[in-house]
């Protein structure tokens, strides 16, 4: 018996040993993760797509931005989150604690970076602003978007993510607002689809000089739609010239069009064809969707700039022909002015 009680003795002594043990390591390694790191500035770590648990440890240490890549490891295994630290790009804090860089990861609290795609651009110039972004990754797709897909607005989103990534983003919520506004659409629009709203709203944003014009530029499209008038527009006919891109003269000056432009039948030209354009000649932005939509009812059916950056509305071409006369004017004298200066 004594034999058997100095057994037992020291095997509950070695269990409490041991559970002395595990308490002291678990306070330790609290202690450790909750510890002020290391780093005395604040430091960007770049997370890579596909980076290992291991890589990340150890790049954290080589960057002083925590002391031991092991404890990380350990801290990721213990709770099964390693597989979730996200790629991007993290803005680490002086002084911040194991535990703190590790939520940080998991949340993926990625510093963000925009870029601004401005509304009435093409396409084609919208792919130029993707391309030049120094934060984007990878290469344009080798099939680009069709003209009027890409919503244009502010895009925030984290280092990874590849240009492809953000034209099929854009192309997504130019869907999402198509589907919210067509369906409320005002009745008795001379328009057959959405494909059909976003060519006509592409000639909205391009002719809208004043954002609170909108409105009136889209009613007055869409009367002459239902009057069976062409639409007029010389926009239409710079898409059908350039692509929508400006047009220069010999010297490298921008210039307005030529006689022979407007005469020149194209599959946009809505001086030469009824009804509208073969497909959008820009990427229209959100109000100008909206506003073809939602169009202001409205008589006038002819419109010219005004020389301040609006435009002057007429009901008839008598009208108009007198708005015409006067814009003419100003742009003389601002010629004149110009030579003079």
């Amino acid at each position: 018996m004594t034999v058997l009680k100095a057994l037992f003795s020291g095997l509950v002594f070695l269990v409490f040993v041991g559970g002395l043990a595990l308490v002291g390591g678990y306070l330790w390694f609290q202690n450790e993760m909750s510890r002020p790191g290391p780093a005395v500035t604040g430091d960007v770590f770049v997370v890579s797509s596909g980076e290992g648990l291991g890589g990340i440890a150890s790049r954290l240490e080589e960057a002083g931005i925590i002391r031991d890549g092991r404890l990380m490891r350990l801290a990721f295994r213990l709770d099964g989150t390693g597989a979730t630290a996200k790629a991007g790009e993290y803005a680490i804090p002086a002084g911040a604690s194991l535990a703190e860089v590790k939520a940080r990861l998991i949340a993926g609290d990625a510093v963000l970076h925009r870029i601004t795609i401005p509304e009435g651009l093409t396409t084609a110039q919208i792919l130029r602003l993707v391309e030049a972004d120094p934060i984007l990754e990878g290469a344009l797709p080798e099939a680009a978007p069709d003209e009027g897909t890409l919503l244009p607005d502010t895009y925030f989103f984290s280092r990874g993510m590849t240009r492809a990534d953000l034209l099929d983003l854009m192309e997504e919520a130019q869907d999402d607002l198509i589907d919210e506004l067509w369906p409320h659409r005002q009745a008795g629009l001379p328009l057959a689809s959405p494909e059909e709203a976003i060519i006509l709203a592409s000639v909205v944003e391009k002719e809208t000089g004043l954002p609170e014009e909108r409105g009136q530029i889209a009613g007055l499209f869409v009367g002459r739609l239902k009057r069976s008038m062409r639409l007029e527009s010389d926009p239409t006919i710079i898409y059908g010239v350039s692509g929508g891109e400006p047009l220069y003269n010999s010297r490298g000056e921008r210039r307005t069009l030529y006689r022979s432009e407007i005469d020149r039948a194209t599959d946009w030209n809505t001086y030469q064809i009824d009804g509208l354009p073969r497909t959008p000649i820009c990427n229209p932005g959100r109000d100008a969707i909206a506003a073809t939509l939602q169009p202001d009812d409205t008589d006038y059916v002819f419109f010219v700039a005004d020389g301040t950056g609006g435009h002057a509305f007429a009901k008839t071409l008598a009208e108009h022909n007198r708005n015409v006369a006067a814009y003419r004017r100003i742009e003389r004298e601002r010629i004149a002015q110009e030579r003079a200066n």
